[in-house]
């Protein structure tokens, strides 16, 4: 049985989640040598929320231990605390938990092993069927959902709730990873969650607690200079000596995780996945599983 989530327990394992310094994890973030730290003092809890957001990484192996009694309820009540566009809240989550369900869903994502094993999988929903119901209802129509502005608002609250959910299950020690292979078939996503229409699985997300022998370290990013602009945007042309720089700092990092990349670091890597339809894995036709899921996209 899982282990009730109180007030003394989320204190204990955040406690007992070790985090670097502000200094160190952005070193790590960067793999670069670390600089001074900005200047927060007196501001603990601020340094402690942006150290945790700096130590993201994806965990893919997880402990068979249960997630704590009120875990999930406590990572959607952090969820529901994002910011929503009109507050119209166009989103729902999904534990799925029965086997056969989680079987399905992982076939459909190309057959990750986590999609099995870890102890809390959440499935994201765009939601345009509870606003259908609503103006139903209030005898209001609801033309407006037809077209792309309420599709992507719905998909865009729908990812920054569930990046509060990460956040906050980071900070309780937990491990996570998305699965956005699930748009690999959303029909078929539709089809194992009973979603009615105008709601579609936008990702999965894995929860649970890492496992010791977790493999994965912090990824590095882009430099903050190639995607922090001043006033105006600057090309890529212009960013050439600082991608090269990035993309060895990668190809390093490719090798010490013994990750299948091909040479040529980040560049070479982000290019073949976008160069052919066939490395969209199925997701070049998403847009008729929408139509067909009851989104016109107008």
């Amino acid at each position: 049985m899982a282990t009730p989530l109180s007030s003394e327990t989320i204190e204990v394992d955040a406690r007992s989640s070790e985090r670097p310094s502000l200094r160190l994890a952005l070193s790590r973030r960067y793999a670069e040598p670390a600089s001074p730290d900005p200047d927060l003092q007196g501001r603990p809890d601020a340094l402690s929320v942006v150290t945790s957001l700096l130590a993201h990484r994806s965990v893919r192996r997880f402990t068979s231990e249960p997630l704590p009694e009120g875990a999930v309820e406590l990572l959607v009540a952090s969820a529901q605390s994002a910011s929503s566009s009109s507050n119209l809240q166009l989103w729902s989550v999904i534990d799925v938990r029965d086997p056969a369900r989680r079987a399905a869903l992982y076939e459909v994502a190309g057959r990750q092993a986590h999609i099995l094993e870890c102890p809390s999988l959440l499935v994201w929903v765009a939601d345009l069927n509870r606003p259908t119901a609503l103006a139903e209802q209030q005898g209001t129509g609801h033309a407006g959902l037809d077209y792309l502005e309420m599709f992507l608002m719905a998909s865009i609250d729908t990812a920054l709730a569930a990046q509060n959910a990460v956040v906050a299950a980071e900070a309780l020690g937990f491990g996570v990873v998305y699965i956005g292979a699930l748009r690999n078939d959303p029909e078929r996503v539709a089809e194992v969650l009973g979603l009615p229409q105008r709601a579609y699985a936008v990702f999965g997300l894995c929860v649970g607690w890492p496992h010791a022998e977790a493999e994965g370290a912090v990824k590095p990013r882009l430099p903050r200079s190639v995607v922090l602009h001043r006033d105006e945007y600057q090309s890529v042309a212009a960013q050439r000596s600082v991608l090269e720089e990035y993309d060895e700092r990668m190809s390093a990092f490719y090798t010490q995780q013994r990750m299948p990349v091909p040479a040529g670091g980040w560049s070479r890597h982000s290019s073949e996945r976008i160069a052919t339809v066939a490395a969209l894995r199925g997701r070049d036709r998403l847009r008729l599983a929408l139509n067909a899921l009851g989104f016109a996209l107008r």
